[in-house]
């Protein structure tokens, strides 16, 4: 047998994958996948774009395009992400295979092994995922309901050597569904600059916010560079386009689109032909102001089941915005225990459990719960089996 490379030992299973195999079983309600309300696709609008773009006579919509991406693409995200206080051109952003592979050439980027990733405690498992192969080292920050704790972020900055970058999900976080708070946001800005850092904003969920003030965005308060921003049409329009893109400063920016080239050459022309019309052709502010009272509704109706049905001595967050609540519980119940041994078998319920979001110590008394896409009937009644279990457990 060849022997792999080192970096394949980081390479492991998803703790979400495992548990959405089970998400389409007949009879399992999942609160697992952070999968967006299919309903909410704009499918009569992409279906007349597909259409034109298929039977217009030629085949451009097939072709290779720019490894940067699609120019036209290019720039009307430009113009979004200008709109939303972040100046910049085409030629600042590159289009990436969703947001995920986004934090794949950032690390490929800036992180050799032995250097230290700093995450939020917790964090986005898919972010530690697509790190572990440059073979980081992890320090974490403890979060609040104001997000990142910039003080503690301070003292590690302060103690440890090789930060190379703090990376952090500010709007509707996953899986907490916590948002950074301004002062928080200028406070990080500041200490990136001061210890020669680089911030890595994740922000697929900005623009699913259904209460509360609109913050700026880490990188709107950036004027070094230092700050690379992340976005993602997966919620926005749909996960299967698989678009995201960055925004960095044009010697970063370079560098992450010939790693672009080197991985996959380019995304899908035809996808991004499509998100190119919708984007030109239709009101996307409006589409996104068309699901938020569905997202708010989802989140009301599991929030207000759990208090109703949950035993005492378990919390949980209520996000503003985005598709989660991290839910704790007393230390004693091992949630991937509780869920393998009692949950599943006995109510067809899954969530995921909390041990894999946290990049060292991990805790096993959480869970992350979406609450997206759920039909209301079967959200109320795998909620209620899961508080009759829990209630058991907990006796």
């Amino acid at each position: 047998m060849t022997s792999f490379a080192r970096r394949a030992e980081r390479v492991q299973p998803s703790a979400i994958r495992e548990f959405l195999a089970l998400a389409g079983t007949p009879g399992i309600t999942s609160f697992a996948g952070g999968y967006p309300d299919a309903s909410l696709f704009p499918m009569d609008e992409l279906r007349g774009i597909y259409d034109g773009l298929l039977t217009a006579g030629d085949g451009s919509a097939l072709q290779y395009t720019a490894s940067e991406g699609l120019p036209a693409l290019r720039a009307l995200v430009a113009e979004r992400l200008t709109a939303d206080g972040m100046p910049c051109t085409a030629d600042d952003v590159l289009i990436t295979q969703g947001g995920q592979q986004g934090l794949d050439l950032v690390a490929k980027l800036f992180v050799d092994a032995g250097d230290v990733i700093v995450t939020e405690r917790p964090t986005f498992l898919g972010a530690l995922i697509a790190f572990n192969p440059c073979e980081p080292r992890y320090r974490s920050v403890p979060m609040d309901d104001g997000g990142m704790d910039v003080d503690a972020l301070e003292q590690v900055l302060r103690t440890t050597e090789r930060v190379k970058i703090v990376y952090t999900v500010p709007d509707f976080q996953n899986p907490t569904g916590r948002t950074m708070g301004l002062a928080r946001r200028r406070r990080l800005v500041e200490l990136a600059e001061e210890y020669d850092v680089v911030v890595l904003e994740d922000s697929p969920y900005r623009e699913l916010r259904y209460e509360g003030e609109r913050l700026p965005t880490i990188k709107s308060l950036d004027t070094t560079g230092r700050v690379i921003h992340l976005g993602s049409f997966s919620k926005i329009l749909a996960p299967g386009l698989r678009l995201g893109w960055a925004l960095a400063e044009p010697e970063v920016r370079e560098k992450l689109a010939l790693l672009k080239l080197a991985a996959d050459t380019q995304n899908g022309t035809l996808n991004m032909r499509a998100a190119a019309a919708y984007l030109a052709q239709f009101d996307v502010e409006a589409h996104i102001a068309r699901m938020l009272p569905t997202y708010r509704h989802q989140r009301d109706l599991m929030l207000e089941t759990m208090a109703e049905h949950f035993p005492a001595g378990i919390t949980w967050t209520r996000a503003e915005g985005g598709l989660f609540t991290w839910v704790t519980f007393p230390e004693g119940l091992d949630l991937a225990a509780f869920q393998r041994d009692v949950l599943i078998p006995r109510a067809g319920v899954i969530v995921v459990p909390g041990a894999p979001f946290f990049a060292e110590a991990p805790e096993s008394h959480h869970a992350r719960m979406s609450y997206s896409g759920v039909p209301d009937d079967r959200m109320i009644a795998g909620v209620r089996a899961m508080g009759a279990l829990l209630t058991e457990a907990l006796a």
